[in-house]
């Protein structure tokens, strides 16, 4: 099964993307051959921010992605969406990557579900 999660909102500030990629992990490990697709879109490209600091006991949105890509799921950067907040190839998550509308669209068609917070 293809599942494609569409993220928008902040990494901080709301809890939209931390309970997308909770349910994007538990997914994955209650369907290991479930192949996971986040995309980040508007202010979550920050999401992919490598290097984030985060009080302890508070969840980081970038070891909440690390778990993503090592267990085989890619994430997807919206392009311009990086580009309007000054986030450069160099500043996001190692094996995290650019990405197009028109790879979007094509997720979309090819996935069985999509998620969209």
């Amino acid at each position: 099964m293809k599942v494609l999660f569409i993220l928008n909102h902040p990494p901080y500030g709301t809890e939209h993307c931390f309970n997308a990629l909770r349910l994007a992990r538990a997914m994955a490990k209650k369907s290991p051959e479930a192949q996971i697709t986040v995309f980040l879109m508007a202010d979550s490209v920050l999401c992919a921010k490598a290097g984030q600091k985060t009080p302890d006991g508070y969840y980081n949105i970038e070891r909440m992605l690390k778990h993503i890509l090592t267990g085989g799921g890619q994430v997807l950067l919206c392009g311009v969406c990086m580009d309007a907040r000054g986030l450069a190839e160099g500043d996001i998550v190692e094996r995290a990557r650019r990405s197009t509308m028109d790879e979007l669209a094509e997720n979309t068609l090819q996935a069985d579900k999509v998620l969209v917070f």
